[in-house]
């Protein structure tokens, strides 16, 4: 099974916030392929800059979840059509790099693990998602 978790994954994860036991699981099973977007690099830092964190600590910390993670995910051109198409069809809003995120997951054929309700507005049928 291949999952792509979404920046807020990460942050729940990192500040051992709700969710953060269920990504820890993800981390620890080998039968999970765990993959992230390459945005979700920037968007963790951005957060954890917002957050007091120096740039040092972020490159370590972003140094320490690559470790955990099978693979970070390029953004091309595929992908950015792919996430217009998801934007089109969702319910509601969705912001940008969260559409982008999602559909790294949909090109992976992957279930995204998230905390943003957000998410929930994309038709079940387009995206796999856990919500933590």
């Amino acid at each position: 099974m291949t999952i792509v978790l979404d920046t807020s994954a990460l942050l729940a994860h990192h500040r051992d916030e709700e969710g953060a036991n269920r990504v820890q699981s993800l981390f620890e099973n080998d039968n999970i392929r765990l993959l992230i977007a390459s945005i979700t690099l920037t968007e963790f830092g951005r957060r954890m800059l917002e957050l007091g964190a120096g740039p040092e600590e972020i490159q370590r910390i972003l140094a320490d979840y690559r470790h955990l993670l099978d693979g970070v995910v390029p953004i091309d051109e595929e992908i950015s059509m792919r996430a217009l198409s998801l934007a089109a069809h969702a319910t509601k809003r969705i912001p940008l790099v969260d559409s982008i995120i999602a559909a790294v997951a949909c090109s992976q054929k992957a279930k995204l693990v998230h905390r943003d309700r957000h998410f929930d507005s994309i038709p079940k049928s387009l995206l796999k998602t856990e919500s933590l």
